[in-house]
């Protein structure tokens, strides 16, 4: 078994898959991915996942453009997704770190209003007071515009696109910079369900 060693390099990445309930949901993707500037961060999509890597800002934006893109048209869209950084490391997508933070996406997404609802987790690994740091984060969240509960196994968002993805975001910086040597953020995004929240 390889012993993989924890490294000093920062990169971040998320795994996920988009899913429009949707006829034309092959269209739907490919126009939602042509509408996005993926040019600051690594990409690869396979037979189950597309992963992104690079800069926090730059990751967060490009999931955040292809979950707006594809949401807009209108389908019911659901995004599930991984968030990571730190050990155990990797150094594909290195190129990318030195990149500034401007996130070229921004611009053109944060006028689309879209409602959304969104369940998340967070486990910030290799640490004895995980539960403050989650509970903190949670209370966070608050301050970001949307509405927060409780849930099992999760914390449940409701409200806007931009203002849930600009607060996991968020978070998702705090938990890095608090000293977390390994971050993972769990989300689950449903945009235009036709079912109702329970």
């Amino acid at each position: 078994m390889t012993k993989f060693i924890c490294g000093s390099n920062r990169i971040a990445g998320c795994s996920f898959s988009i899913h429009p309930m949707r006829d034309d949901f092959i269209e739907i993707i490919m126009r939602a991915l042509k509408n996005v500037d993926t040019s600051k961060v690594w990409m690869q999509t396979d037979d189950v996942t597309t992963l992104v890597r690079g800069r926090i800002p730059h990751v967060f934006d490009v999931t955040k453009a292809i979950f707006l893109h594809a949401a807009k048209t209108g389908a019911h869209v659901a995004f599930e997704a991984t968030y990571s950084i730190g050990c155990p490391g990797d150094t594909a997508g290195d190129v990318y770190m030195a990149e500034d933070d401007n996130a070229l996406n921004k611009k053109n997404v944060d006028t689309i209003k879209q409602k959304a609802a969104t369940k998340f987790a967070l486990y910030p690994l290799g640490g004895g007071d995980y539960m403050d740091q989650i509970y903190a984060q949670i209370e966070a969240m608050k301050q970001h515009g949307v509405e927060v509960s409780g849930t099992h196994y999760a914390t449940r968002l409701d409200g806007e696109v931009v203002n849930i993805f600009n607060g996991l975001e968020k978070v998702f910086i705090d938990m890095e910079e608090s000293g977390s040597s390994h971050t993972v953020m769990t989300v689950s995004i449903s945009a235009n369900s036709p079912s109702v929240k329970s």
